[in-house]
């Protein structure tokens, strides 16, 4: 059985792909592994038996645990050969060097040759990969050499060469897969204009590729060769599957630290990366408490000299997350707009994402009054409260072509849904589908009562609606001399935008922000519950309209058998002594007249 420890780490993994660390009590890193889904991957190490004993002495000396998320299931599995090969695990066999993985290298010389490598060479060439798999490698290859005339052989066009004649065109050139610019007959700006695509393919921009292979695919399919259009197929297939270069490795990319800041109402978290030979061989994240409300730069400015004096760090250049005017002698700050400088500072966010998700998370479990006031002070601080909205209601009206309205009030009290406080309204003034004349009744009403009872008010009313909706309620509550004792704000479906009283421009909150996703969840609630009312009233109408439609039959007795038999169908169902007992022989003989006559 897991210590309590462990098994709250895994109740937070993701379904992510990354790597995974495990430690021993002393902090001694005993084994890294890669993973497609962390959390399936870590959990089976702890929900399943093993016969191995070395597996199992490795589980029962595991203490705890450490993860890096990565974009793909190839990084993590380059990530995992780095870590590796820096700490040695105990428990993780001898890995090969780096010459197991193969790159593709765009060969720096007049008319470039792009061709497979083992072995990168610093000498001015340009190389992508490394590729974890060899089929994908290929594949690339495969493509460049079908859309692109790009020669093959070692020999040196220079000018000189090519003037005096030294060379004939060869095989490659007779059956089409070359131009013979060994002879002349291709210029160096028309070659280089192939090299310039074939570069953009390796980078992993498609569109231009899949077209030009959906293209061949119809041309084939229009003469008839479904063979050839078959093989066009799976190409693009395989084009939309492959992961062209890894967003761990560059090798352009040496001795760099990364260092990126995410913030939230009370703590900053600050994720660096260690970036040696263009491979990553370090994450760690850190959490600071905020003292003054500290910006995410200062956050970034506090930490960096300490994080680098931690891990001893030399390097003379640091990417960022956030501009920052640091003097650090002889280190030179960039702050990457795009490009492979910027995707490792997404990497590093992501990471310090996840380490903040992974911490929240296990909060709400061990300390669950602690998440609660964290959310409550995020919800006050993004939606400029003057207090924390302990209490939150919110209104949707619903009708469907004016037919039988009704509107819909959902309690959250701690940012959870308190269902004993739901309530439910027919609208009673409104005649006909007004939405905004709606939403002011039920406003009115719903505080009206709640005045009147001595019942606490609450401290933030959300109305599913843009400016008309709220407004609505806004004299609603101006009625009651409550507007400015209450906040109150209007969401918009469309862009999820947030109105606010006497502010045209609306708010718009983080996708991933918890503020915005407790404000989507009482929205969507009230709609479940005031769609769900709203077609039961209208289920109950339509039952009522038919029984009354029986000549003979008013509404009084209709009142009588939905009482006792709850539903139209049961009244078809009963017989003629059954219907008796309720309504007498006269009227339950009608009912059972009118019933035969339908069904014939």
């Amino acid at each position: 059985m897991p210590s309590e420890k462990i098994q709250n780490a895994l109740k937070i993994l993701p379904h992510k792909p990354g790597v995974y660390q495990y430690f021993d009590k002393n902090g001694k890193i005993l084994y890294i592994g890669k993973a497609k889904d962390l959390k399936k991957r870590v959990s089976s190490y702890f929900t399943k038996s093993f016969d191995n004993a070395r597996t199992y002495m490795l589980v029962k000396k595991i203490d705890s645990l450490k993860t890096i998320i990565t974009e793909t299931e190839f990084d993590a599995l380059l990530l995992e050969n780095n870590l590796i090969k820096e700490y040695q695990p105990r428990y993780n066999v001898n890995l090969k060097d780096d010459k197991s993985y193969p790159w593709i290298c765009i060969k720096k010389e007049r008319f470039p040759r792009i061709f497979p490598t083992r072995n990168p060479v610093q000498d001015g060439s340009e190389y992508f990969g490394p590729y974890a798999s060899v089929k994908v490698m290929k594949t690339v290859l495969g493509l460049i050499r079908q859309l692109y005339h790009i020669r093959t052989c070692k020999l040196n066009l220079s000018p000189e060469n090519i003037a005096e004649g030294k060379f004939r065109i060869c095989l490659e050139y007779h059956i089409g897969n070359c131009l013979g610019p060994c002879e002349g007959k291709q210029s160096e700006e028309d070659y280089n204009k192939d090299v310039e695509s074939a570069r953009e393919l390796i980078k992993g921009n498609l569109n231009k590729v899949k077209k030009m292979l959906e293209q061949q695919m119809r041309s084939y399919a229009e003469k008839l060769e479904f063979e050839q259009a078959q093989k066009e197929k799976e190409k693009i297939t395989m084009v939309e599957r492959y992961q062209a270069k890894s967003t761990v490795v560059n090798p352009n990319i040496t001795d760099v630290d990364v260092f990126s800041v995410i913030t939230d109402a009370e703590y900053g978290y600050i994720n660096f990366l260690k970036i040696i030979d263009g491979a990553i061989i370090q994450s760690h994240t850190i959490e600071l408490r905020k003292k003054l409300d500290e910006s995410p730069e200062e956050l970034l400015e506090i930490t960096i000299p300490e994080i680098r004096n931690l891990f001893r760090s030399t390097s003379k250049e640091i990417y960022l997350s956030h501009g920052l005017n640091l003097d650090l002698p002889e280190v030179k700050l960039f702050h990457p707009q795009r490009g492979d400088k910027k995707q490792l500072v997404e990497l590093s966010v992501k990471n310090a994402r996840y380490y903040r998700m992974e911490k929240l998370k296990n909060i709400q479990i061990v300390d669950p009054d602690r998440h609660t006031k964290r959310i409550m002070q995020q919800m006050k601080e993004d939606l400029r409260l003057k207090g924390e909205p302990r209490h939150i209601e919110c209104f949707d009206n619903s009708n469907i072509q004016g037919t039988n309205p009704v509107a819909a009030c959902v309690v959250f009290k701690d940012g959870k849904p308190s269902k004993k406080d739901y309530r439910h309204f027919n609208i009673k003034t409104v005649e006909g589908p007004d939405d905004f004349a709606s939403m002011e009744e039920v406003v009115f009403r719903r505080y009206r009562r709640l005045l009147d009872e001595d019942e606490s008010l609450p401290q933030l009313i959300v109305i599913d609606g843009g400016k008309g909706q709220l407004n609505a309620a806004l004299k609603a509550l101006e009625s009651l001399d409550l507007r400015g004792e209450i906040a109150i704000l209007g969401i918009a479906k469309r862009l999820e935008e947030l109105y606010f009283p006497g502010d045209k421009y609306p708010l718009y909150l983080d996708k991933r922000s918890e503020t915005l996703k407790i404000i989507q969840r009482l929205r969507d609630e009230a709609h479940r519950f005031g769609i769900t009312h709203h077609r039961n009233r209208r289920s109950k109408s339509t039952f009522k309209s038919e029984l009354e439609s029986i000549p003979g039959i008013g509404k009084a007795t209709v009142e009588e058998l939905l009482a006792h038999f709850k539903s139209v169908k049961k009244v078809k169902e009963a017989n003629m002594e059954q219907l008796a007992e309720v309504i007498g022989d006269a009227r339950a003989k009608k009912i059972i007249d009118y019933f035969a006559k339908s069904k014939s």
